[in-house]
């Protein structure tokens, strides 16, 4: 999926490959019962374009309840530092993913000031996704700012 860099439109896209966002499907609350799940986004940064190429999974040791996910197991690290020392420190970490219990989902207050953490310590631009039961946010942060990022509909070269 394309989105427009909501910071530096028209000049930056923002990538997310579609076997992520197929990885992550099957985490969705489609169920009464189902609880959260979260993890994080990792790509690459090229000059003001991100580039998402993979993504961890709810693991053992995270904390789920049917409103809240906490990453708590240290294989969400252990992947970011893998992917570092895999790609010679070209893959990173650019964002956070988790899911609301609702079909069209929007960042909570707690969502807002939580990503504004990961903003300031990280001084980089930010991905943010929530996958709804049907509908899915996605959003870039960048220092106290937070913005949804628009789909992008490439254009098609006609003869």
């Amino acid at each position: 999926m394309l989105y427009k860099h909501p910071f530096y439109d028209p000049i930056a896209q923002v990538l997310i490959e579609s076997a992520v966002l197929q990885l992550l499907q099957s985490h969705r609350q489609v169920s009464w019962n189902s609880t959260e799940a979260g993890g994080l986004l990792l790509g690459y940064r090229r000059d003001r374009h991100l580039h998402i190429t993979e993504a961890t999974l709810p693991a053992a040791r995270d904390k789920r309840s049917r409103m809240a996910f906490w990453r708590r197991d240290p294989s969400h690290q252990a992947a970011a530092s893998n992917g570092w020392t895999r790609t010679k420190e070209t893959l990173d970490y650019v964002g956070e993913w988790h899911t609301h219990p609702e079909s069209q989902p929007s960042p909570s207050n707690l969502d807002l000031l939580e990503w504004r953490k990961v903003c300031a310590a990280t001084n980089e631009a930010m991905a943010f996704l929530i996958l709804g039961i049907t509908g899915t946010w996605f959003g870039i942060g960048l220092g106290a700012d937070i913005r949804p990022a628009t789909a992008d509909t490439p254009v098609i070269a006609r003869r």
